[in-house]
């Protein structure tokens, strides 16, 4: 209950001051002057129930009176008060006696205007004293204070900082430090901690650099923590090398607060904070750290900004096991692309934990890096098995540059020569504007692995030049990850690119059988919009041949024109084309030559954006449905008389 009863009176202490020190305080000693007045707060101290004011009234002859009012004092006692030297926090000698408070009334009124040694004081000199008022609780018992309370230049304004202590070697202790700014420009610095020991006195320092760097030199020492109260209170004015070090300073300082088990046993901490520059603003980042070579193991970093602009780099991984030791980097270029060369390095992930905290400002080659340089870093993170198995990762994850932004395009991937196998390939933007390719495949035997690339052209037109090589396909799981930013010429060829693209991608059986096609699919320009129309292709000379051909929009307002055909002989290979003009007014001249009429299939894709002839005029999904045309499949190239199938097209159908 004493903590956290002395926990709110210093939370409070801002505001109760902000309430009591106006110079207008209404106190009139003297009928015939009016001079000023200036109220402090006296806090209680051993007794919560006592508390109260001191006022300075200023008299004529520049003497000053004190009356110290105090509630919740008991009847008879009679309580000693001095002005003493110095702050409350580092204690020192008495300077002024005042009356003694009456119990009974709470009251006591002095009139002074020298010090104890005969040193001359004025009313000024009073209320910017360098001291503080200690209320005792006897004449027999001075070492018990009931109030106590800084005054003149010692006073705090209502200016306060806050920064909490983490728990860290022993369970449940923890707590914040506060930081007062004093009227003089100087901090009280009180640590409140829960959970401490009854009797032990924690030592208190300030620490260069951040808890992730640590440990750091000792900059500024406090008042030990008193377990039994959990607090500590202390003036700060100066660092312990007395380089001057008031609030402001405290607020920009680069540092963190330790405060230790004991004297004896300094390595063992029981709360930290970082402080200062340190502080972190609220701000952070999370990105995913994927499971790789070890089952289990995954989780996240997150990047969390320094008032400095620096940056906490924390990575959390769930089943990492106990007693590992996990290096840890930041890569350069994607994880697709990797390996990378370093650019920075996380302190180890601990096993046991599966944490690691790293401040981050520099990178290992001393350039600056700091949060706002992390988001726009193009990088990757990896963790590793351990120092002496850096190959074998446990997680990874791309960061910054990298991120992916959630937009995606997904393209179909269709059975070709193999039986089975069909799949997809997705796009992934990232927040630089490149993009993620990720080709998933089913039915790709173990062990193998498959050439992939993106073609020019559609998949109807080709085979195209490659434009861009992917990682090839693992057979074993049927995946392959490549960053897209290049295309194989150096042009930039990013993700708004790749929805743009004329091109398709081919899967190859393996690099030594590139012709032999496992999936294929149209992707960017070339996808079908699923708008589509069909046309009915009827028999003509060879009884049982007849099908259809469907008319389908792409992306880019050309047409993917696919004839089917039953009843087409293993083997034979039949010429098709769009005439101009109807079935009934045939023959007319050939408009567009489509690809073959595969007899085995009894299939032909064709590409069609414009009429024969090398200045054949452009027509798109839309003027083809439009088109005054018919469809003929030939018997042969040798055969061209004898008509397979035959149907109207367009604006004859």
């Amino acid at each position: 209950m004493m903590k956290k009863f002395l926990l709110a009176i210093f939370i409070a202490l801002p505001f109760m001051f902000m309430s009591c020190s106006s110079d207008d305080d209404a106190v009139d000693p003297d009928d015939d002057f009016e001079g000023e007045t200036k109220s402090f707060e006296l806090f209680s101290v051993a007794d919560p129930s006592i508390s109260g004011t001191a006022t300075f009234m200023e008299n004529e002859d520049n003497s000053t009176t004190v009356e110290i009012a105090l509630d919740g004092t008991p009847d008879g006692g009679m309580h000693p008060a001095h002005i003493h030297y110095n702050t409350a926090a580092e204690g020192g000698e008495i300077a002024v006696s005042f009356e003694p408070i009456d119990g009974s009334t709470g009251m006591s009124t002095t009139t002074f205007s020298t010090l104890n040694d005969g040193t001359g004081i004025t009313y000024e000199e009073a209320i910017n004293f360098d001291g503080y008022i200690n209320v005792h609780l006897s004449a027999e018992d001075l070492g018990t204070l009931v109030a106590q309370g800084d005054i003149g230049e010692n006073e705090l304004t209502a200016e306060s900082k806050n920064y909490m202590l983490g728990e860290k070697a022993v369970d449940g202790i923890s707590g914040n430090i506060m930081f007062q700014k004093r009227v003089n420009g100087e901090a009280l610095a009180i640590i409140m901690l829960d959970g401490t020991p009854d009797d032990g006195m924690h030592p208190a320092h300030i620490h260069m650099g951040s808890a992730a760097e640590g440990p750091g030199a000792i900059a500024f020492t406090f008042n030990s923590v008193n377990g039994t109260t959990g607090m500590s209170k202390t003036n700060i004015a100066a660092l312990n090398d007395d380089t001057e070090f008031g609030y402001d300073d405290v607020l920009a300082y680069d540092g963190y607060v330790n405060v230790h088990l004991s004297a004896e046993d300094l390595p063992t901490l029981v709360a930290q904070g970082d402080i200062g520059a340190n502080e972190l603003t609220g701000e952070s980042k999370t990105y995913q750290l994927d499971e790789k070579a070890v089952d289990g193991i995954s989780g996240s970093v997150v990047f969390e900004e320094r008032m400095s602009g620096e940056a906490l780099a924390t990575i959390m991984l769930d089943g990492t096991p106990d007693g590992g030791m996990h290096p840890a980097h930041i890569h350069m270029g994607s994880a697709a692309e990797g390996p990378g060369d370093i650019a920075f390095t996380f302190n180890p992930v601990n096993g046991t934990t599966g944490m690691s905290m790293t401040h981050v400002g520099m990178l290992n080659d001393d350039t600056v890096f700091g949060y706002e340089d992390v988001l726009a870093f193009d990088g990757y993170v990896n963790v590793h098995l351990s120092a002496e198995d850096l190959p074998t990762l446990v997680a990874q994850g791309d960061i910054g540059a990298n991120e992916l932004t959630g937009e995606s395009k997904t393209y179909q991937l269709d059975e070709k020569a193999v039986d089975g196998i069909s799949g997809s390939v997705v796009f992934e933007e990232r927040m630089s504007g490149e993009a993620l390719a990720t080709i998933m495949l089913d039915g790709t035997p173990n062990d193998g692995m498959h050439p992939a690339h993106i073609h020019m052209g559609s998949a109807a037109e080709g085979p195209g030049a490659i434009a861009f090589t992917f990682n090839p396909v693992n057979g074993t799981t049927g995946m392959s990850m490549t960053h897209v930013g290049m295309l194989n010429d150096d042009t930039e060829f990013g993700y708004e690119d790749v929805l743009a693209f004329d091109g398709y991608v081919n899967v190859h059986l393996s690099a030594e059988d590139l012709p032999t096609l496992v999936a294929q699919g149209d992707i960017g320009a070339n996808e079908l919009t699923g708008e589509s129309k069909t046309y009915q292709l009827d028999e003509k000379a060879v009884d049982g041949i007849s099908g259809s051909v469907v008319f389908e929009e792409r992306m880019s307002g050309e047409t993917l024109v696919t004839i089917m055909l039953d009843g087409t002989p293993d083997g034979g290979m039949h010429p098709a084309h769009i005439h101009v003009g109807s079935v009934a007014d045939a023959p007319g001249a050939i408009a567009v030559t489509l690809n073959l009429v595969n007899g085995t299939t009894g299939m032909s894709m064709t590409n069609v954006a414009k009429f024969d002839g090398e200045d054949g005029e452009t027509i798109d999904y839309n003027g083809l449905l439009e088109y005054d045309g018919y469809l003929n499949v030939h018997l042969s190239a040798e055969d061209l008389e004898t008509l397979v199938a035959q149907g109207n097209v367009g604006s004859n159908s």
